[in-house]
């Protein structure tokens, strides 16, 4: 305890003044009321700031279905590395839509709110087969508890609003953009792999074709060679049953007639290869048609379910316009509705809610307790200060 009898008198109050416990009981026993009721006042405050000002928070929950009804960890809607790549895509694709002034009509703001990466790792929680806890405890138990632990069973969507209402406008819209907006990356990203055929692959078809037509050319010359010998010298007719190949050094030795078939068969397989090479560029050219339709319906929506209704439209007029018995083209638009279909089921019924959202106002103890201290405090503070002023006063006037 620090003495004022080792400093020098003062006119005014020395910084070594003793304020003792009784000090501190006193100034209590004094205010006590006054906190008491600036505490109430407070508690009042915040818990009418709840009630009038506080808003909504809505829950949604979206399960993650399993396609194939299997343990397969590939045939849910979504996998551990299919959502982290959505939770980096999908507040690019809103930040998008709200550039391009494409959100739907009063969602403007939660189409902002989602164009930030921290919405979606706060608003929309994964739920896992396995906790981390039960992977501690069941480790090496088995490798399916593995693929189990980033098996995610569904996902829990929150939004807030002003009202009851809204919120669960909110996180409705929020599950929608979820599904449609996963359905579009998706479909972009499938046409974007159909445009790269329609300007690679062609050339590079056009070249094995080139190739193959002029070794097919070679070999009927081949051909007709050694047909001109076998008639020169026909006692060469029989046929060995010796496997050769004939490109070996050693063929040439073989019987003409044998040299003959072997040429020929060559040729077969040039105009196999020749004919398939031929019926990939007629896809090509189909998968082209697709193409030149389904850009400009991307470009026109963000909406990926609609587009996908749209892009199976395209794929229906192109199948009426085949030829009859064209199993080529066909092939090609079987393809692409599976394709089409597989992303419909995905983001539709792979991830759907068998219950409606619910909603309700939460934060009213924490409102109350933040306004009770926050007003206990500022009281507290402003009583210390009139009595540090009052000693002040005082000792001037001394």
């Amino acid at each position: 305890m620090i003495k004022n009898q080792d400093f020098p008198p003062s006119d005014s109050p020395s910084l070594g003044d003793e304020i003792s416990l009784l000090d501190i009981v006193n100034f209590l026993t004094g205010a006590w009321k006054k906190l008491a009721i600036a505490a109430v006042v407070g508690a009042v405050l915040g818990f009418g700031n709840w009630y009038f000002l506080g808003s909504y928070q809505a829950e949604y929950v979206l399960l993650n279905n399993n396609n194939n009804n299997n343990n397969n960890n590939n045939s849910y809607a979504l996998d551990l590395v299919s959502w982290k790549m959505l939770q980096k895509s999908l507040p690019n694709l809103a930040a998008q839509v709200v550039e391009e002034n494409k959100a739907p009509q009063d969602q403007a703001s939660l189409y902002r709110a989602m164009s930030n990466e921290q919405w979606w790792q706060k608003n929309v929680l994964p739920s896992y087969a396995l906790s981390k806890a039960d992977t501690k405890d069941l480790a090496g138990i088995s490798k399916d508890l593995d693929a189990a632990s980033t098996t995610i069973l569904n996902l829990t969507l929150t939004a807030s609003g002003s009202s009851k209402e809204q919120s669960i406008v909110n996180v409705r819209a929020a599950s929608k953009f979820l599904r449609s907006g996963s359905a579009y990356l998706q479909i972009r990203s499938m046409l974007n792999g159909y445009e790269s055929q329609t300007v690679s692959a062609v050339a590079e078809l056009q070249q094995k074709i080139t190739s193959t037509q002029i070794e097919m050319g070679y070999q009927q010359e081949r051909a007709k060679s050694l047909e001109e010998l076998h008639k020169r010298f026909p006692g060469g007719a029989n046929v060995s049953g010796q496997v050769v190949d004939p490109k070996d050094s050693g063929a040439k030795y073989l019987p003409l007639a044998t040299q003959i078939v072997a040429v020929n068969n060559d040729i077969n397989n040039s105009k196999e290869t020749l004919a398939r090479l031929q019926k990939r560029v007629e896809q090509i050219s189909l998968i082209k048609s697709f193409i030149e339709q389904a850009i400009p319906l991307q470009d026109q929506t963000f909406d990926g379910l609609a587009l996908d209704d749209q892009l199976l439209a395209i794929e229906g007029s192109l199948r009426s316009k085949l030829a009859k018995g064209d199993a080529n083209g066909q092939e090609l638009l079987d393809q692409l509705h599976s394709q089409l279909l597989a992303i419909q089921v995905r983001f539709t019924k792979g991830l759907e809610a068998n219950t409606a959202p619910t909603a309700s106002k939460k934060g009213m103890i924490k409102s109350t307790a933040g306004g009770l201290a926050a007003a206990f405090f500022l009281m507290l503070l402003a009583l210390l200060g009139q009595r540090v002023w009052v000693s002040i006063k005082s000792g001037i006037a001394k």
